[in-house]
């Protein structure tokens, strides 16, 4: 279940009070707003206390301007009184065949470099073999689906007894989710976050963010025992552009890029 952005408004109060509480948690004001989507701050006011209904074209245009995710766009037009725009497929429908051939071309073409694909609650989609590579020795009951790649990651008996910097790399992810949950209100989401921030951490680890690190990394590192061998990774996100499905825009592609030469060799003869 999602709600606006202040936990207090819904769609029963009418999009005046969803649209408020997107424009103050983006932190831009009536007159800013109006200024971007060619209106006026009297009618983004009008519209916001319920005085004025706003057009079906003008709710799209207030939140394209707010970044509101798209299925919470879908969220303001039910609120106003409109049908909404933008369909939710299962991404098993035969209509969405092109993208999940495209999807899985994409992350073959980064192999040596784990990549994968996940969607709103972190459940992974598609991976290539680099990634199921770096699962090796995971308990398989952490591997069935939905297979999720925060808990596989600061699970206890996942990867995180091999991750080197393990306090670091969970405090970015802890973070991470965090936006995600001020962004979209994901009861499901919280959850998810409450059970992986309760995993133990152990007291030992290194930093490899601290000025005089060994290595000059250029971004905060995951730096995993594999095989032996210390391989270090720096993590690059993408999502799609423009997306007009709410299944698409809730995907993310993660590629695993080598964040030092010894493990940019090591990829390479890795899957050969």
């Amino acid at each position: 279940m999602t709600t606006a952005p202040s936990g207090t408004a819904s769609t029963a109060d009418g999009v005046g009070p969803l649209l408020r509480a997107w424009r103050e948690q983006r932190r831009v004001s009536q007159l800013e707003l109006a200024l971007r989507a060619d209106s006026s701050a009297r009618h983004i006011s009008f519209v916001e206390t319920g005085r004025s209904r706003p057009s079906e074209e003008m709710v799209l245009r207030l939140a394209e301007h707010l970044d509101v995710p798209v299925r919470e766009r879908n969220a303001l037009l039910l609120a106003a009184g409109y049908a909404p725009r933008f369909p939710h497929t299962p991404l098993d429908d035969p209509a969405l065949e092109p993208l999940r051939e495209g999807i899985e071309r994409l992350i073959g073409g980064f192999e040596p470099y784990p990549a994968l694909v996940v969607d709103a609650m972190y459940d992974v989609v598609a991976a290539n073999r680099g990634v199921m590579a770096l699962f090796e020795g995971v308990p398989e009951y952490l591997l069935e689906p939905p297979l999720n790649a925060v808990r596989l990651t600061l699970h206890p008996r996942g990867l995180a007894p091999r991750i080197v910097n393990l306090r670091e790399w969970r405090g970015h992810l802890l973070e991470q989710m965090e936006r995600h949950i001020a962004l979209r209100r994901s009861e499901p989401l919280r959850a998810l976050y409450e059970e992986v921030a309760a995993y133990p951490v152990p007291d030992t680890g290194e930093s490899v963010a601290e000025p005089g690190a060994p290595v000059a990394y250029f971004a905060l590192p995951m730096v995993i025992e594999h095989e032996g061998r210390r391989l270090s990774f720096v993590s690059s996100i993408s999502t799609f552009n423009t997306p007009l499905d709410v299944t698409v825009a809730e995907l993310a592609v993660e590629t695993l890029l080598p964040a030092d030469p010894a493990t940019a060799k090591y990829l390479q003869s890795w899957l050969s």
